[in-house]
């Protein structure tokens, strides 16, 4: 236990970088995004304030995540910031809670209380996984049902509905990423990547093919399928590679580039909305996030 505790009160900026999992809140923007474009006209300006509360809120996570899990991680991941002692575990929920208060407070400040009636329950999720549901069955359902808050938090009011099939897509990918990350220590069962594998395919089938996706013309329709099939290459692939041979190694590469392959997932669905420029931006992010993944991890 004592390996918990850190003789240093401040931590480093780059220790603080990888308990958030920094270059993974890259993959939060985007689920704003996709959210927004399911409805007509041009993105709000609030939606910067809605994507910097989502963000901080992801943060929030990964932090308490790192609190809840101390223990354990002092034996399965000693290299992480709590238990290395980097970082005390006091400072952990304090950022948590900060962060929080941070993602929260944005919502109501760019979106009043419509944007509170999402960054509640999605905030909720958040917590429940970290603190009790990540070991039961429920934890892949919840950590998806945030993602899936997120998404619809991106929408106009009155506009949520057309959002839901593109934040349940988003959903069903985050099902696969957590179901996965059950097993990035001592490896998986050769059919857990396999089923993730077949659910992603879907997904990607899915977002090519969303509805009121022809009646948004030739441009939607080709940037919703490159964003699809960019997503099965990345994502796709490293399953492939974990269902072939399910190491802990290429179970825990599959759960990194599933978490960062969101990203031509949210252009997909961007793209079908019929904000092809704003999926172009997501597209050519994607690349940047996957360096900057390789030093920091997002898992």
């Amino acid at each position: 236990m004592d390996g918990l505790k850190n003789r240093n009160s401040s931590p480093r900026l780059a220790d603080l970088a990888q308990l958030v999992r920094l270059p993974a809140a890259l993959s939060v923007p985007g689920d704003v995004l996709a959210g927004a474009a399911a409805g007509a006209g041009t993105p709000p300006p609030r939606i910067l304030g809605t994507m910097a509360s989502s963000i901080a809120l992801y943060w929030a996570g990964m932090a308490l995540n790192d609190y809840a899990d101390a223990t354990v991680d002092a034996v399965e991941r000693p290299q992480r910031p709590v238990p290395s002692g980097r970082v005390e575990r006091r400072t952990a929920l304090a950022t948590a809670c900060g962060l929080t208060a941070a993602g929260l407070g944005l919502a109501a400040l760019t979106g009043g209380r419509r944007a509170l009636a999402m960054a509640l329950p999605l905030t909720g999720l958040v917590w429940a996984y970290d603190l009790g549901l990540k070991s039961t069955p429920a934890g892949p359902a919840a950590m998806a049902g945030a993602r899936t808050l997120n998404v619809l938090s991106g929408a106009r009011p009155g506009h949520r509905v057309a959002a839901l099939p593109a934040a349940l897509l988003v959903g069903a990918h985050t099902y696969t990423v957590t179901a996965l990350s059950r097993h990035e220590v001592s490896g998986a069962p050769r059919e857990v990547p396999a089923a993730t594998l077949a659910g992603s395919t879907a997904t990607a089938f899915a977002a090519a093919a969303l509805p009121g996706i022809r009646q948004r013309g030739g441009t939607a329709r080709t940037g919703a399928a490159v964003g699809a099939l960019a997503y099965l290459a990345s994502y796709g692939t490293a399953q492939a590679r974990a269902a072939r041979e399910p190491s802990a190694t290429n179970v825990r590469n599959a759960v990194g580039t599933g978490i960062m392959s969101l990203m031509p997932l949210q252009a997909a669905l961007t793209a079908g909305g019929g904000k092809a420029g704003l999926a172009g931006v997501l597209a050519a992010a994607h690349p940047l996030a996957r360096r900057l993944a390789r030093k920091v991890s997002p898992t």
